[in-house]
């Protein structure tokens, strides 16, 4: 496809997912599904364009005074990806494929001055309007810098399994991707993300990835395991268990001793665990099943209770962009129930002495703080500890801190830690 037709593909492909509020990942793959001829530099040059737009929504909105797909496109492509005007009128002249030619509207527009300075601050900040006062209460003076973090491209972040390997093995693996140390993570490599036609490697093809070596994680999520502190010989419960990413990286810490039990309350998250936690190396981890009577033989009996709450996902809104502005306060309200029961059954799991870890992907204190302090309330046999100690224990004093309201817990973004974020805490019962 030349640069014409793949403009007009991300058009249309960004059409369905504001027409039919159809999510990006499946937008592009029906696109993909009627357009077999597309190659896989075609299919990756339309996924970045599109998800690039969704990243600036609003901000490219304002600027084009136009929300259309084919505004969104445009504007992405001068102001993100640095194309000259004179570039895309030969490109869309060049290609029968390509979408209309360039109003003289659009040319002035796109080669003006205009910049976001005169723009309330949602939209400097690319944050749906009716979420932003809770994103501006909870990082004040920060929140325009915050959210702008949530508009670059994320790396692929990987964690050296250190069940089979170590991380200066692994980066040898990985010598011709461009592969580095994390600057947190103790295990962490990172294969930064490019601009515009820049596309990550399939890592999962090569062997060092088949053979458990390496596992697909994000930083943070990296940081809030090794946070959770896992020693050999102990009793852990990751309740919110998903796919098993933190599970496996609490079983390397434990260094396979030890017990990990690992539950979700739907089945057909856990499924790709097993198969995860076999190529890893894992054989302390017991999956239990749903319903949660599968759990009564743990109670009071966990050193460790871990929780990656449900939640709205704002922390990985660089990864999914369009989940942004499908998120409503319906759904936010679902996600705050849904975070009340799982802190009220999984502390029945923890014993005298024990601790509870309460984490989500959210950059939201009505899903972080006020949940932990409303448990608190309601619980006044667990008290919170400090996270910001043990976060300097773990990473060091001299790196990148996380973001922190309150001293005690402790909230990684992209602009603090330059990871995904996420919110962590840890309570003991006494």
């Amino acid at each position: 496809m030349r640069f014409g037709g793949r403009i007009q593909a991300a058009i249309e492909v960004l059409n369905d997912v504001f027409e039919h509020h159809t999510p990006a990942t499946e937008a592009l793959r029906d696109w993909g599904k009627k357009h077999r001829f597309a190659g896989s530099k075609d299919r990756a040059a339309i996924g970045g364009l599109v998800h690039d737009a969704l990243r600036r929504k609003s901000s490219i909105a304002w600027r084009m005074a136009d929300d259309s797909a084919r505004a969104l496109a445009l504007g992405t492509l001068v102001w993100a990806w640095d194309e000259s005007i004179e570039a895309l009128q030969e490109a869309i002249s060049d290609d029968g494929h390509g979408p209309e030619p360039l109003t003289d509207e659009e040319v002035k527009v796109l080669g003006g001055a205009i910049d976001l300075q005169g723009a309330p601050d949602w939209i400097q900040a690319d944050i749906p309007e009716w979420i932003w006062p809770s994103f501006e209460n909870n990082f004040g003076e920060d929140a325009i810098a915050e959210g702008q973090a949530l508009l670059n491209r994320p790396p692929l972040d990987l964690r050296a399994n250190t069940l089979k390997t170590s991380q200066e093995k692994a980066l040898e693996n990985l010598s011709g991707f461009k592969a580095a140390k994390m600057e947190l993570s103790l295990h962490g490599i990172r294969i930064s993300a490019g601009k515009a036609l820049s596309r990550l490697p399939n890592i999962q093809a090569e062997e060092v990835y088949l053979t458990g070596g390496i596992e697909i994680q994000d930083e943070g999520s990296q940081l809030v395991s090794l946070l959770v502190d896992a020693k050999p010989g102990d009793k852990i419960l990751d309740y919110c268990a998903g796919g098993g990413g933190k599970t496996l990286a609490l079983a390397a810490d434990m260094e396979n001793e030890g017990t990990l039990y690992a539950f979700d309350i739907d089945k057909r998250r856990l499924a790709p665990i097993y198969q995860r936690s076999s190529r890893a190396g894992v054989n302390i981890l017991e999956v239990c099943q749903p319903p949660m009577p599968s759990l009564d033989k743990l109670n009071r009996k966990m050193d460790r209770v871990v929780i990656d709450a449900p939640c709205s996902g704002s922390g990985t809104w660089r990864r999914k962009p369009d989940a942004k502005w499908r998120l409503s306060l319906e759904t936010l309200e679902l996600r705050i129930k849904e975070q009340q029961t799982v802190l009220k059954q999984a502390k029945s799991y923890v014993r005298n002495g024990g601790l509870l870890f309460y984490i989500t992907c959210s950059m939201f204190a009505e899903e972080n703080e006020a949940q932990v302090y409303k448990f608190l309330d309601e619980n006044p046999d667990f008290e919170l500890l400090s996270a910001g100690e043990v976060w300097e224990d773990k990473i060091g004093v001299e790196k990148a801190k996380p973001w922190s309201e309150d001293g005690l817990t402790v909230t990684l973004t992209p602009a603090s830690t330059d990871t995904d974020g996420f919110f962590f805490s840890v309570m003991q019962r006494k």
